[in-house]
């Protein structure tokens, strides 16, 4: 029987509402604390591959997504300027036990909010302090309330406070790469199709991706990376505006289909790509980091979202292994089991090869079962 626990998790995104739906699955007192006011409909899509919707699954919020969600055919890449498919790979259900949804992130937060009682979220509640002592972990918000709680869950992102207080503050790496996004409404593209498929567009030194994000394929989504000065000031803000023309003009020489779209979108946001070095630890005590707060990643693989929901299930099978009661022993054997998988997608995601060309094998990827994966019991010494 596992003994029950009051954990605290800072950060209502996609890993932390995945983690209060999976703790609460193992018998967790769990209670959310986000900064934010309430969940907002930002214009963006997320991809939710086969990895991450076998946890989704199990949650049990799999059938409200795929009502809503666009399934495409397959992933499909292809040169920025003839057209040419430069690897294709279907992705049927079957291929890897799960489906791959494209959504918009506003209608994936909705599902994973359903899933936990509302009274546990709650908003406005920006974290300023963390301590740890006998009678458990303090946490301090800046409206002045406290809670004390047994553990704490940092899923707080990539500004992550939680983690400046566990491992120190560290510096985003800039090199020189900025996305722009857009998500609209596909009445603007006048009748015309952008397929059936999540199609990413490879150019020289940029690239392009685009697909639907409602089952009805009535909006449509696209998300760039180009090169541009390490000057510019508006680091990883998701609300920063871009000028769709510069937009535009960064993809004027690419294919008619891609310059097609975004001759149809209004306008567009624009944030900076930035890096970070591996953290040394996830850890400290009963505080513990989960996806982009200790493995954040560049977009490329689509894997920054997914592997926080796969961080959900294995840290709640970790703590679930030691019956609720060694929560140390529990989070570090999360780290020694999520490490060597999220370290090797951030290297490859940072590299921007993956699924270019040639014939590179994705089941160690997409075929992942967070449920099911044999679990190691303690970090090796070269971790």
């Amino acid at each position: 029987m596992v003994s029950e626990r009051f954990i605290a998790i800072v950060g209502a995104g996609m890993g932390g509402l995945a983690a209060a739906a999976t703790l609460r699955s193992i018998g967790m007192k769990v209670h959310v604390y986000e900064q934010a006011a309430r969940f907002e409909r930002i214009g963006a899509g997320i991809q939710m591959m086969p990895n991450s919707m076998k946890v989704l699954r199990q949650i049990g919020i799999e059938d409200t997504l795929i009502k809503s969600s666009f399934s495409p055919y397959s992933h499909l890449n292809r040169e920025w300027n003839t057209g040419k498919v430069l690897r294709e790979l279907p992705m049927p259900e079957e291929l890897f036990g799960a489906p791959y949804l494209c959504m918009h992130r506003a209608d994936l937060t909705s599902a994973l909010s359903s899933a936990v009682p509302s009274d546990v979220i709650h908003f406005n509640k920006k974290l300023i302090g963390l301590d740890e002592n006998s009678s458990g972990v303090s946490l301090t918000f800046h409206d002045g309330t406290s809670v004390v709680a047994d553990a704490v869950v940092g899923a707080d992102g990539v500004h992550s406070i939680v983690r400046d207080i566990v491992v120190g503050p560290d510096e985003p790496i800039h090199k020189g790469r900025i996305a722009y996004r857009a998500v609209f409404s596909a009445d603007r593209m006048s009748g015309r199709d952008i397929g059936q498929s999540r199609t990413k567009w490879w150019g020289i030194d940029r690239h392009i991706v685009m697909y639907y994000v409602t089952a009805q394929c009535s909006e449509i989504y696209f998300v760039t990376s180009v090169p541009e000065s390490a000057e510019w000031l508006t680091p990883e803000s998701w609300s920063a505006k871009g000028d769709v023309n510069d937009l535009r003009d960064a993809y004027v020489d690419f294919h008619p289909d891609v310059r097609a779209v975004l001759d149809a979108c209004p306008d567009c946001h624009k944030w900076a790509i930035l890096e970070r070095e591996p953290l040394p630890r996830w850890s400290d005590g009963h505080v513990v980091l989960v996806g982009d707060a200790c493995h954040p990643m560049t977009p490329y693989m689509a894997q920054g979202a997914a592997t926080s929901i796969e961080d959900a299930a294995i840290l709640a099978r970790c703590i679930e292994e030691v019956e609720g009661e060694d929560l140390t022993a529990a989070f570090r054997q999360f780290e020694a089991n999520r490490k060597p998988r999220t370290s090797k997608i951030q290297a490859i995601s940072s590299a921007n090869t993956w699924m270019q060309g040639g014939d590179q094998d994705t089941s160690w990827l997409y075929g992942y079962d967070a449920w099911n994966v044999p679990l190691i019991s303690e970090l090796s010494d070269n971790q």
